[in-house]
């Protein structure tokens, strides 16, 4: 049994009531006070909940304005069934025409007559429209609720979950893990003042977790989960009630007087190890804002705002699907979902890391006047890989050796141009730079949630630490993909990936999403660029169609190199050839590890270290001249990013973000 809001109707007054009884049938039961007599029941709908195990609901709320109901039940699935306020009277005038009296209570006796369930059977036996499926784990179901639209749930595996409604389709949008030690969440509640408090048991504790500070605002010794107990709270004061040892207990806290006053709030727990910008939102009424994501060592993504009038980072939205540290991100710019309409920001998001672990999610960003960040943030959980899921698929895996455990992936590159009128597919590819030696090509086809592994090559025999995929184009319209990855041995190397991503995209499309990893052909160049690990890279294209290789290192070092693309014609030598055809470097141009650069124009480059200094680069005459450096403020940087704008009077600007230690926009 379990208790449901009426749609449409005051909670005092009425209430549904879902009862799951054999074979997977659920009844849905209108239940109305009325002072002084039995309560007025009417029964409203029968339901086929989906054979399992232990086939009961566990958990209902209604959605009135779809006329639908979506329950929980004991095997952790989501199910969505049709709902309407006039079913009732079906089962209802049913029984009068029968010749039954009143068809649910008769007063004289003050006791519930059995009729409405005598003739339920002219109700029809609705079956799901849909069905997630042990969504939540084996442990069931334990709440789900609506808010603002979208729909919660929540169950005994430490998640929750976001939800939306779509072609009558329940669509998961991403999950929540509030605290590694909450294993048990039972609801959550949403408070007037905007914060989500996530109630739930941890051990013997009755926990009451806040999402806005992330912090335990209730942690109470009642035993455990396993007993009944209710919550509720109000500004004035906080009261727990529960049942133990037979003896109703009860927990009463007020208000306290004063709460603590954050100064600043911090984006992470620990130092951040990558940013991007998304791009700049419009915002009726106010300045235009910054969109960023950050990663960290404290396993999570942040998308954030920074405004230059307020000078404040705000997060939007936090992403902790990680189970290690998030050491990159990748970005594809372009449409996807258009619940925003046509303005805003829309992207993938690739975040990567320890545990050799890929999390992509779709990004959704446009400007709110009414909220209190001005912009409006909608993430989608698109799919995610990691090499041990892999290894678990893999055939005649006891006569093979396990790849490292400890993988990670140091870089990420999103390969740009994949659909074309020769290569029309859904498909987009990533090339992720790992640990373990190996250079990575991922296939992701978004509409299907599938996340592949299509590509690799050992080449490196080294940790490789950054990698960057770029696109050339002939006159002629002919388009080559092009990789360069960067090693600890200070060694680059070039690659055209061309045809693996051809041939990749025709066994996916063949086989439906699964393939075996192809091998990547040998690098077409490799250079030694520094005498020990490059821990940055970029690629900037020039007006003659030739490409800047701009690498930093660990010794402190720049090197810049430039390249050519030409057109194999001999037989031996068809395809793409590559042709350094100048190299700069600066040994010393830092005096520590230099992890961030970036190629502004073709004579102007930016370099950022861990020494804490900024610093802008001409080039001219075959060497590196120093034009200015400036002292930025987060100590042990960690990456760089950096984008262009062109103010209203026409001037070109260069903003940059550094982020290690904290986070700083110059």
């Amino acid at each position: 049994l379990s208790w449901a809001p009426h749609p449409g109707l005051p909670p005092d007054t009425a209430a549904a009531l879902l009862a799951s009884g054999p074979d997977g049938e659920m009844l849905w039961l209108d239940v109305t006070h009325r002072s002084g007599q039995a309560p007025w029941v009417r029964l409203m709908g029968r339901y086929l909940l989906p054979p399992c195990k232990q086939r009961w609901h566990t958990c209902a709320t209604f959605l009135p304005q779809e006329e639908l109901l979506v329950c929980g039940d004991r095997r952790g699935s989501l199910l969505l069934f049709p709902c309407s306020s006039s079913s009732g009277w079906a089962a209802e005038s049913t029984s009068i025409v029968n010749g039954g009296t009143d068809p649910v209570v008769q007063d004289s006796s003050n006791e519930l007559e059995p009729s409405c369930l005598l003739h339920k059977g002219a109700l029809p036996l609705e079956s799901p429209l849909s069905v997630l499926f042990g969504l939540h784990g084996k442990t069931g179901v334990t709440s789900v609720t609506t808010h603002r639209g979208y729909i919660y749930s929540t169950g005994r595996d430490g998640v929750y979950r976001q939800l939306r409604l779509r072609d009558q389709q329940l669509e998961v949008l991403q999950k929540h893990r509030p605290s590694k030690g909450l294993q048990w969440i039972e609801e959550l509640h949403f408070t007037s003042d905007g914060d989500l408090l996530v109630l739930g048991f941890h051990a013997d504790n009755f926990v009451v977790w806040s999402s806005r500070t992330g912090e335990n605002v209730h942690c109470i010794p009642c035993g455990g989960g396993h007993r009944s107990w209710s919550y509720c709270s109000s500004p004035l004061a906080k009261v727990f009630a529960f049942i133990k040892s037979g003896d109703v207990m009860l927990y009463h806290c007020e208000a306290e007087p004063c709460k603590p006053q954050v100064l600043l709030p911090s984006l992470h727990g620990r130092e951040i190890t990558c940013v991007r910008r998304l791009g700049a939102v419009e915002v009726p009424g106010h300045a235009t804002v910054n969109v960023f994501v950050t990663g960290s060592e404290d396993t999570t993504a942040c998308v954030l705002i920074l405004s230059e009038n307020s000078r404040a980072a705000v997060p939007l939205a936090r992403l902790s699907d990680h189970i290690s540290s998030v050491r990159t991100l990748a970005f594809a710019m372009g449409p996807g979902d258009k619940s925003f309409g046509d303005e805003g920001l829309s992207a993938l998001l690739f975040s990567a890391g320890g545990r050799a672990q890929i999390e992509c999610y779709r990004l959704l960003c446009a400007g709110d006047a009414e909220s209190e960040s001005a912009v409006a943030c909608q993430v989608i959980h698109v799919a995610s890989h990691r090499l041990d899921k892999h290894w678990e698929k893999k055939k005649n895996r006891h006569k093979l050796v396990k790849m490292d455990p400890e993988t990670r992936y140091m870089s990420l590159s999103v390969v740009p141009g994949t659909s074309t009128k020769q290569l029309p597919t859904p498909w987009k590819f990533l090339a992720a730079a790992c640990s373990d030696g190996s250079v990575r090509i991922f296939g992701l086809l978004e509409a299907a949630q599938t996340l592949v592994l299509v590509a690799e090559s050992f080449h490196h025999q080294r940790c490789v630490l950054k990698v960057e995929a770029f696109l050339h184009t002939w006159a002629g319209g002919e388009r080559r993909h092009l990789l360069c990855s960067a090693a600890t041995d200070g060694s680059i190397a070039f690659w055209d990936i061309t045809g693996p991503i051809v041939d990749a995209a025709d066994a996916l499309h063949e086989a439906e999403g699964e393939m075996q990893p192809l091998a990547l052909d040998a690098p077409l160049v490799t250079i030694m660029a520094h005498s020990c690990g490059v821990n940055s890279l970029h690629i900037g294209e020039t007006p003659e169609g030739r490409y800047l290789v701009a690498s930093g290192s660990d010794d402190g070092s720049i090197h810049v190199c430039l390249l050519d693309v030409a057109l194999g014609r001999g037989e031996a030598t068809a395809g793409t050839c590559l042709q350094v055809l100048e190299r700069v470097s600066r040994p010393c141009a830092h005096a520590a590890h230099v992890t961030g650069i970036r190629v502004l124009r073709p004579d102007l480059l930016l370099s950022a270290s861990v020494d804490q200094r900024l610093t802008l680069w001409k080039q001219c005459s075959g060497e590196l001249v120093p034009l200015s450096t400036t002292f930025f403020h987060v100590p042990d940087l960690a990456e760089l990013d950096c984008w262009e704008v062109v103010e209203a009077g026409g001037e070109l600007r260069y903003y940059c973000v550094l982020c290690g230690q904290g986070l700083e926009m110059l």
